[in-house]
Parts: C-alpha cells; sequence; structure tokens
C-alpha cells in the first residue's frame, strides 16, 4: 500500500512538471485543485522556486490556507513573505484555532493584529489558550474546539444539543463529561447516542478510564500514550483537572512523521524544516557547519596516526590495513547508537536499564570482535606471510568493537544529559570515538610487537 502511494505521488509530480513545461495552466490549476491540501503542499515542496511559484498561484484561494499548514516551516515563509495583506487575511478566514496556531508565528506582526481585532472573544481566547504552549507539548497539539456533555442528563437531551450544533468538529469521536466547573469526569463514546435507550443516563454509561493528558506532557509522550492505547482522541487538562481542548490522532501522526523526519535528518546535521529545493548558497552554508565540525574530528584521527609515523614507515603493511580496524568499530558503534537511539525515542532506555544494556552490547562487541578478528587474522596471515600482523590485527578490532559497543550505549545518554539531541551530535562523536581507538590500538600494537 505504502508503494502504491508513493508511486501515485510521482505520477502526479510528473504530470504537474509536464503540464508546466508545455505551458498548459489551466490544466496544472486542474490537476492541483482537485488534490487534498496535503497533497498540494506535498507536491509544492517537490517543486523547484521557480516552478513552485507558478503553481502556488493556481491554488483556489478557499483552500489556500489549509495548504499553508501542511507545508515545512521554510517553503511556508517563503510564500507569505510574497503574499499581501488582503490574500493572507483570505487564506485564514474560517482556519480552525490550533492551525491558526501554527501558521501565525510565520505571519507579518500586523497580520496578526488585524486577525485578533478581527477574531470573536472565545476564539481570541482559545488561541491564546493553545499558544500559551510550546508547540512540542499537548497545548500546543490540542483543539479547543471540544463538544462537552454533563453527567446528569440523559442521552436523548445530548442528542437534542447535537442536533442544535447543527455540525460537530472534525474527528470527534468522544463527548466529554465534565462537571458545572469544567472539570474532566470522563467520555462518552459517539456510538452510545445510537447503541442504548434514549432515556439514558450520561452518568451510566462515563468512560473513566481515558485520563487527561496535562498541556506540558511532551508531544512525543502524547504520541507513545496513542500509539499503546490506540487512542483517537483524548482530553486535555489543567493541573486543576479542568478540561481545555482535545488531542486527535491526526495531530499523533504528523508528530510522528515530524520525529522520524528528525532522526533521520539529524545524523547528517541537518533540519527537517529545510527546503529540498533551497538555492546553492543558502543549502552550503548550512551543511558547512557539520562538515567543519567533521574535519576537525578527522584532523583529531590524523594526528594520532600521525604519532606513528616512523610505525608506519617501517611496516607498510599497517597503513594498508588501518581502515579496517576503524570502519569495523565504527559500523559497530553506529548499530548500536542508532538502536539506544531509537529506544531513548520510544521511552524504552533510562537509567534502570542502561547498565543492563551496557553489560549486553559490550559482549555482543566482545563476541563480534572475536569472530571477525579470527577471519581477519587468517586473511592478513595469507595475506602478508606473517602471524605477527594478523594477531596485531585482531587484538586491535577487538578493543576497537569492545569500545564501539560501550561508547553507542553511552554517547547518548551523556548527550541527553547535557541536553543535546542523540540523533544530532552521536554520530559525529561516536565516529571521533571508534577512528581514535582504532588507529591507536592497532598502530600501538603494531609499534610494540613489529618494530
Amino acid at each position: 500500500m505504502t508503494a502504491e502511494i508513493l508511486t501515485a505521488a510521482e505520477t502526479r509530480l510528473q504530470k504537474l512538471r509536464s503540464a508546466l513545461q508545455s505551458g498548459g495552466l489551466h490544466q496544472v490549476g486542474g490537476l492541483i485543485n482537485a488534490l487534498h491540501p496535503a497533497e498540494i503542499g506535498n507536491l509544492l515542496e517537490s517543486l523547484p522556486p521557480a516552478e513552485r511559484e507558478v503553481v502556488w498561484e493556481l491554488v483556489d484561494r478557499d483552500i489556500e490556507g489549509d495548504v499553508l499548514v501542511e507545508l515545512n516551516d521554510e517553503v511556508r515563509g517563503k510564500l507569505i513573505e510574497d503574499m499581501d495583506a488582503e490574500e493572507l487575511l483570505a487564506a485564514i478566514d474560517g482556519m480552525e484555532v490550533d492551525d491558526l496556531a501554527d501558521l501565525i508565528a510565520d505571519l507579518p506582526e500586523t497580520i496578526t493584529l488585524q486577525i485578533l481585532r478581527s477574531m470573536g472573544e472565545q476564539d481570541r481566547e482559545r488561541l491564546s489558550t493553545v499558544m500559551a504552549h510550546p508547540e512540542d507539548s499537548a497545548g500546543g497539539l490540542m483543539n479547543t474546539d471540544t463538544v462537552t456533555v454533563r453527567p446528569d442528563v440523559t442521552l436523548d437531551v445530548v442528542l437534542r444539543h447535537t442536533r442544535q450544533r447543527k455540525e460537530i468538529p472534525q474527528g470527534t469521536d468522544l463527548f466529554f463529561v465534565v462537571d458545572r466547573n469544567d472539570r474532566y469526569l470522563g467520555s462518552l463514546d459517539i456510538s452510545c447516542l445510537i447503541t442504548n435507550d434514549p432515556q439514558t443516563m450520561v452518568s451510566e454509561l462515563i468512560d473513566k478510564d481515558l485520563q487527561g493528558i496535562l498541556p506540558e506532557t511532551p508531544a512525543s509522550d502524547v504520541a507513545s500514550l496513542f500509539e499503546d492505547r490506540d487512542l483517537h482522541s483524548a482530553p486535555v487538562v489543567d493541573e486543576n483537572g479542568r478540561l481545555l481542548g482535545r488531542i486527535t490522532v491526526d495531530d499523533v501522526v504528523d508528530v510522528i512523521r515530524e520525529e522520524a523526519e528528525h532522526s533521520l535528518m539529524s545524523m547528517a546535521g541537518l533540519d527537517e524544516d529545510d527546503d529540498m529545493f533551497a538555492g546553492v548558497f543558502t543549502s552550503s552554508r548550512r551543511r558547512a557547519v557539520w562538515l567543519g565540525v567533521n574535519l576537525a574530528t578527522a584532523f583529531l584521527a590524523a594526528w594520532v596516526v600521525g604519532l606513528f609515523q616512523a610505525t608506519l614507515a617501517e611496516v607498510v603493511a599497517l597503513a594498508v590495513l588501518m581502515p579496517i580496524v576503524a570502519s569495523m568499530g565504527g559500523i559497530a558503534g553506529s548499530q548500536t547508537l542508532i538502536l539506544m537511539i531509537r529506544g531513548m525515542a520510544l521511552g524504552q532506555v533510562g537509567r534502570s536499564n542502561a547498565r543492563w544494556l551496557m553489560f549486553k552490547e559490550t559482549a555482543v562487541g566482545l563476541l563480534n570482535g572475536l569472530g571477525w578478528a579470527t577471519v581477519v587474522a587468517v586473511a592478513v596471515v595469507l595475506w602478508f606471510k606473517d602471524w605477527r600482523i594478523g594477531a596485531v590485527i585482531a587484538a586491535a578490532m577487538v578493543i576497537n568493537l569492545l569500545i564501539a559497543a560501550a561508547s553507542g550505549v553511552i554517547v547518548p545518554l551523556v548527550l541527553k544529559r547535557m541536553d543535546v539531541d542523540p540523533a544530532l551530535a552521536g554520530g559525529v562523536v561516536l565516529t571521533t570515538i571508534t577512528d581514535v581507538v582504532g588507529f591507536m590500538s592497532f598502530l600501538g600494537l603494531g609499534t610494540l610487537f613489529l618494530t
């Protein structure tokens, strides 16, 4: 199914670019506006800037706001820069409060003030409630538009009240039961209105198992909660238990996707909100920072090698075999590091089990080290006809794989304690350790036993 979705997206992009190249703007407009806003957003992010501007002009004004919400920060910011005040105000007209909260930080201050002045007091208060919390928290994810009922009424009353509303918030699967002070008491599944006697009291059907989520709860913890309990929506409550809003599964899917993108891009020192089609100089500047960091660590490894110039001049075989030790340590350490980062993201790794993981990964490193060291030693002896070189590289590999495994556990834990993203800095730190230890152990042992 995933492959079919990706193929469909590639087909749409190909058709769109063909239409653009042929100058058929009417056809392009038809292709674009027949799509969901999220699909339009994905297509816009898949186009170079010049084509993106042309396509954006063809998007229906009625859905511009919905499309803007779906775009990453950089692409959205560039499109907003080129929109005039009247167009921006029209785009966000009628937008839901949680979507508006995501968008408003990118709007010019004058537009923001106009929006706030045009909003009713209730909507302005809802917007302030959402914006009072960090974007990556439960409070930042929540939508304040909820359906609440009292426990002391019948289902018939709830039905009549619902009909009077004429519409309910999109994605509503639960009504939240509150007391007179808006304190959350539990939930009422919307299906209960159909499957039970209309004269049944809400208090008889209330589900108290679904606990409220505090607004400061990290978005990653909210995503884990939804995954573990198969939730479609959940209430957000303050420290006094008063209902503030709700989080729906579509918001959580966005969190999961963003976390996956963040982990992947951070390993290369990149930001998931960067525009893939940004200018050459902009992209070069961003990547230069981590290239510089990597260069500094490479010089450190080169300095270690330089300490053994005399040994390398005397035993040339060591220079030929050096990359093997560092490479094996790097791969072994990366395997452990990736498992640790994943476990930490899922809340499966902490102080309570770190020692056990250290023992386990070190044992894995030792076992793999001994196995592959034997293979490499045999190959080296057959190649260079010198058992001493085989013994040296075998010992160095065992040492480096042990250190790599231990570092794969320790490095992310230390970085997290220092409030540094392990996905961002872990790879660079680990590579430095395995290179330095690999070269030091191999060349050091070579100096001791071969010269």
